[in-house]
This record gives structure tokens, C-alpha cells and sequence, in this order.
């Protein structure tokens, strides 16, 4: 299935850095590579990218792009290597089988790469279960790079808080959840397991960390929510 170019294009997130590979767009990470890659590197990635539209499928085991999918840090350098890889997942218009391969087979670095892929890849919730994989893990990367802006716009809200919660365990910053403000404004029920997560480190004699308070403030309800607001009497 050739993915829907429709679906909704990324946005910018200040809480991540520019040309952060899931919420940059395809085309302005091209770009951005471009301005930056030189010499043999940029040939490699333009050759790579037409090696991938020219031959999406699978051709025997694995397809050509996928063997391109792990040069990539050599290739272009590991400050690059998402971005890259996350283009040559586009240009070959990676569905859901072929990610959920690359991912299976591939390494850490390569599953990071399929998760920021998502977003521009995938337009339903067929893929959600790489991110629930990824969350199960103890690589607070793989962690980092499930809670994108694909999980925010799929995650189920019982998931989706146990994500967070995830994040606070394991020291994952919450600025890399995708998104966090909008989801988290007035959820009680994330609110009391927050709540619940601070007794329990404070009872055993354990810091708390600082940004369990940045979320339990973003779950207060907004104003126009509040009680008294509206007119009636609160």
C-alpha cells in the first residue's frame, strides 16, 4: 500500500530541535541536507534516495534500501543518520509490513529511524504496535522516539499515560513526548496517577522528579473549564 500523502504533515515543536527527523517534513529534511552534506556524503545520500523510489519493493530478502538504511551513519554521519534514514523509509514508500521488518530485523539506531518515520509514512493506527513495542523496552532512545507525534495522534489515552509515566521511571525528559500540553490538559485521571507516582517515591525516601510537576501542572483543566466561568455560580 502506497502510503496516504494526505495525511497531516508534522509541525514545528518548539520543545524539539529544528530538523528533528518526525517533526520536520520530508522535503525540508532534504534540504537541510543538502546545505549540510558535502562531497562523497551528499552523492551517497542522492544515490540512496534514487535507489529507493526506483526500487521501493522487496527484491529477494531484503531490498537494496534497506542495506543503505545501515550505512547511513557511516556514510553520512551519525548527527545525520536519523534524517537520512527516515528519507530513504519516504522514498521508498515504507508500509507498514516493510517498517515493521526493518524494524524487527534492524538495529537500535534503525528502529529509531522507523519510529520517526511513522508520522509521514503511516496515516492510520496500523503501526501502533511498533511504538507499543518500543515502549516496553528500557532504551530510553527507542523510548524518546516512540512518543512522537504519530503516538500522540494514535496512542490510546490508558497507553498513552502510561508512556509518560514511562518517561518519569526511566529518566526519559518529558520535552521528547510529542505534543504533551494539548493531551495532557485536564486528564484527572493522569493527574492522580502522577499524584500517586510522588507519594510512593517520597514514602521510600526517593527524589521525585522535576518534571512530574511540569506534567501535573499542564493537567489542570483550562480556564474556560473551570467551574464559575460560565456564568453559574461555582
Amino acid at each position: 500500500m502506497i502510503p496516504d500523502r494526505t495525511s497531516p504533515a508534522p509541525t514545528a515543536d518548539p520543545a524539539h530541535p529544528a530538523h528533528h527527523p518526525a517533526h520536520t517534513a520530508p522535503a525540508d529534511l532534504r534540504r537541510h541536507l543538502d546545505a549540510h552534506l558535502t562531497g562523497a556524503a551528499h552523492a551517497w545520500l542522492g544515490r540512496a534516495l534514487d535507489e529507493a523510489a526506483e526500487h521501493p519493493g522487496t527484491h529477494g530478502p531484503i531490498s537494496p534500501w534497506e542495506l543503505r538504511l545501515a550505512e547511513a551513519g557511516r556514510r553520512c554521519g551519525t548527527e545525520h543518520a536519523d534524517a537520512v534514514r527516515v528519507l530513504i523509509l519516504h522514498a521508498a514508500r515504507a508500509d507498514t509490513d516493510a517498517l515493521t521488518r526493518v524494524y524487527r530485523q534492524g538495529t537500535a539506531d534503525e528502529r529509531r529511524a522507523v519510529l520517526h518515520a511513522l508520522t509521514h509514512l503511516v496515516p492510520g493506527p496500523e503501526a501502533l504496535h511498533l511504538v507499543e513495542d518500543a515502549l516496553r523496552t528500557n532504551d530510553t532512545r527507542l523510548v524518546a522516539a516512540a512518543l512522537g507525534p504519530y503516538a500522540a495522534r494514535r496512542l490510546a489515552p490508558h497507553h498513552w499515560r502510561h508512556a509518560v509515566l514511562k518517561c518519569l521511571f526511566t529518566g526519559v525528559r518529558v520535552d521528547e513526548v510529542a505534543d504533551l500540553p494539548r493531551r495532557v490538559a485536564g486528564d484527572t485521571e493522569l493527574a492522580r496517577m502522577l499524584r500517586a507516582f510522588a507519594e510512593e517515591r517520597t514514602a521510600a525516601g526517593r527524589p521525585v522528579p522535576e518534571d512530574l510537576y511540569r506534567v501535573l501542572a499542564l493537567t489542570a483543566p483550562p480556564p474556560s473549564a473551570e467551574p464559575g466561568l460560565d456564568g453559574e455560580e461555582s
